[in-house]
């Protein structure tokens, strides 16, 4: 009599990943085009494989499990507060229609360049529309697949990435190009204003609405310090933002209602 062969059923887990990884990556290719496909598999394959890894906790001894599960308390609490400030900004945004966004990933080699989001064509999203959180204006959208984006942060190093600002001073707004960014001391430049104009420390900075799609009036931060250009022809503003660049999940994008 022949004996049956035994199978082992977690060999069935990853293959069935594996399956259905492939199914999907011939659904993207069949229903996309071939300039975000790539783009699109990342993603789902990020989704499928990291995530559910991505805050797995060691094994560690009984005498921790209490002070872990402390810290993992906190932290959800910390995303929860993080997540109601993004719902309770929505509300002020009359004009548009917020599009809320997770952080799928950074790259540690361009930290401050730019971030990937969770939401692409699919949601609507369109390249250069404003991206925001609860403290303000973090950047715009660079770059759309079809289930996410690319975010280029306002605290980019490429020379090419620009954004108007408006500087009010005693009620007027000088306006400036934002164009720099210091790790050092945590301070965005501003250049091109002209060196007559009275610019003072605590100035608010806010969006101008000039020459793109982020509309005017959004909050960057404030002027810490002013100074001359090396040529002394114009002057070189230093703002000082609340968003802290080293720590961000949940992000809104601003469409304009149809």
């Amino acid at each position: 009599m022949k004996k049956k062969k035994k199978y082992n059923n977690k060999l069935f887990i990853p293959i069935g990943i594996v399956v259905i990884v492939v199914l999907l990556a011939i659904s993207l290719l069949i229903e996309r085009d071939n300039e975000t496909f790539l783009k699109d598999i990342g993603v789902t394959l990020e989704k499928v494989f990291v995530y559910p890894f991505r805050n797995k906790e060691k094994e560690v001894d009984q005498s921790k499990s209490y002070l872990i599960q402390k810290n993992v308390n906190m932290a959800l609490e910390k995303e929860i507060s993080e997540l109601k400030g993004e719902l309770e900004l929505n509300k002020t945004l009359t004009e548009y229609t917020p599009i809320n966004a997770t952080i799928l990933n950074r790259n540690k080699s361009y930290w401050f360049n730019t971030i990937t989001i969770d939401k692409g064509k699919n949601a609507g999203i369109k390249k250069d529309m404003a991206v925001i959180t609860k403290n303000g204006l973090i950047g715009k959208i660079s770059m759309v697949s079809n289930t996410s984006s690319e975010v280029k942060l306002i605290t980019s190093d490429d020379v090419n990435f620009k954004v108007s600002v408006a500087i009010r001073t005693n009620n007027d707004d000088n306006y400036a190009i934002l164009n720099g960014y210091s790790k050092k001391t945590g301070l965005i430049k501003a250049s091109g204003i002209d060196k007559t104009t009275q610019i003072n420390k605590g100035d608010t900075v806010l969006t101008s609405g000039l020459g793109g799609m982020i509309p005017a009036g959004i909050y960057i931060g404030t002027v810490e310090k002013i100074e001359s250009d090396k040529y002394n022809l114009s002057k070189n503003v230093y703002i000082k933002t609340y968003q802290d660049f080293n720590d961000i999940h949940y992000v809104t994008i601003l469409k304009v209602k149809a």
